[in-house]
């Protein structure tokens, strides 16, 4: 088996320890959770994936990847939720 070679790293930590991989990464074809949504989040803001990756891969709009972004680093992980969308939007 060969691997490709690639300018980004296989894995990266993150701050809580939890090591994230490109195996971890939620299915392209997948129903979006919060936790699913912080995992792509996560694997951007660590080099794991480039955002354009990212965006390509999910068919993502900007607005909505942005949203995420800034829901997790206003908010944390929960504001990711769709039930605390309303709680967490800005006015």
């Amino acid at each position: 088996m060969f691997v490709k070679k690639t300018s980004r790293p296989r894995t990266v930590t993150l701050p809580n320890g939890q090591i994230l991989t490109m195996a971890d990464l939620p299915p392209t074809t997948t129903r979006w959770v919060a936790r699913r949504k912080e995992i792509v989040v996560r694997a951007v803001e660590y080099g794991l994936l480039s955002r354009d990756e990212a965006m390509r891969r999910y068919g993502l709009s900007d607005e909505e990847f942005d949203s995420w972004i800034n829901a997790v680093k206003l908010h944390g992980p929960a504001a990711l939720k769709v039930t605390a969308t309303k709680r967490y939007r800005q006015g």
